[in-house]
């Protein structure tokens, strides 16, 4: 990864891990992964090692080059509808521990846009319907099938996974050509799909966005509520009561997006008002506790190694792998990387 993001960039980049399933896939079928590889212009590292970027346009072409080898016109469709989801990483157990599947896919919207600055999505909710739009930055759309098809279909996976039901778009839109509608989209969707649409996106009917999430998984939280207790102790007492529950409350929110005084304050069932009175009467602001305890995190997210910094920033609750670089240097002097480089 960059030390700095894409001001320094101006080609997006991403994690690469649809490139790392493509080239799984080719191995599966005893294809030679390292020579797509070298066609699409990137290295083995950019595509085996999940901390290093992969420039956009490089994994789509990999994909390309992957169905052409493998003779798979469907190629993304299929290898999207095969793999494990959990393979996604750590964004799958935070979709998983949503509420409602709005808030899963807010989620996914605020993690897209640190993982894979390629592609920026949209959630659009009005009366009738919830649409998901996926929209390309700084990429050319056209030269792309693959990859799109397989985000598209993931994304339907992942709600009817989470929901736990299998849920069916009113409408899918791909902006590309396909000369026949495949029997398998339509088998899969539950609806035909619109190639050569102005937009690329998936149409759900409006009473999808508040179905719970089933189950909701407990992993994440239990996995949070461990790093904090060792970031936040830091081998002592925890100075007050009332400022270790509001961390502990504020490390559950922030990989939702959610920790902010308002929501910690219902979590924490006080009023905003009486738990900024209560903060003012020890000299502490909801403000300072909640950035001290992202700085705690952080330092101990990114002490495990084999966390990608992307989701470092995501479990902080960050929108931006920008906004992260730049808070971690005015804490500490120096970016995650090079701090991560010292611990190693």
């Amino acid at each position: 990864m960059p030390t700095h993001p894409k001001q320094l960039c101006s080609i997006p980049s991403a994690t690469g891990a649809i490139a790392r399933l493509a080239c799984e896939r080719l191995r599966e079928f005893g294809k030679d992964a390292a020579s797509v590889i070298a066609k699409a212009g990137a290295t083995a590292l950019q595509v085996n090692d999940d901390t290093v970027r992969l420039e956009v346009p490089k994994q789509i072409t990999i994909l390309e080059l992957a169905a052409e080898e493998l003779q798979d016109a469907l190629f993304g469709f299929h290898l999207a509808r095969d793999f494990d989801l959990r393979e996604i990483g750590l964004v799958y157990y935070v979709l998983a521990s949503s509420q409602q599947l709005i808030d899963a896919l807010h989620n996914g919207m605020r993690y897209s846009s640190i993982v894979n600055e390629g592609i920026r999505v949209n959630v659009v909710q009005d009366t009738h319907s919830i649409a998901i739009i996926p929209d390309y930055v700084g990429v050319d759309r056209e030269a792309d099938r693959h990859h799109i098809e397989f985000w598209l279909v993931t994304v339907v996976r992942i709600c009817r996974q989470v929901a736990d039901t299998r849920l069916a778009p009113r409408r899918v839109g791909m902006r590309h050509l396909r000369e026949t509608n495949p029997p398998e989209f339509k088998k899969f969707f539950g609806c035909d799909v619109d190639f050569g649409a102005d937009r690329d996106e998936i149409v759900f009917p409006a009473n999808v966005a508040s179905l719970p999430i089933a189950g909701r998984d407990q992993y994440l939280n239990n996995l949070l509520r461990k790093y904090a207790e060792t970031a936040l102790s830091d081998g002592a007492q925890r100075p007050t009561t009332l400022r270790s529950a509001i961390e502990d409350a504020v490390t559950q929110l922030l990989p939702h997006g959610k920790a902010n005084l308002t929501n910690v304050s219902r979590d924490l069932a006080i009023s905003s008002r009486t738990l900024n009175r209560r903060l003012s009467a020890e000299g502490l602001t909801f403000k300072k506790v909640l950035a001290e305890s992202r700085v705690a995190l952080a330092k101990r997210y990114l002490a495990e190694l084999d966390l990608p910094i992307t989701e470092v920033a995501w479990l902080l609750g960050y929108t931006e792998l920008s906004a992260f670089f730049h808070a971690f240097k005015r804490w500490t002097g120096m970016t995650p990387r090079q701090y991560r480089q010292g611990l190693r």
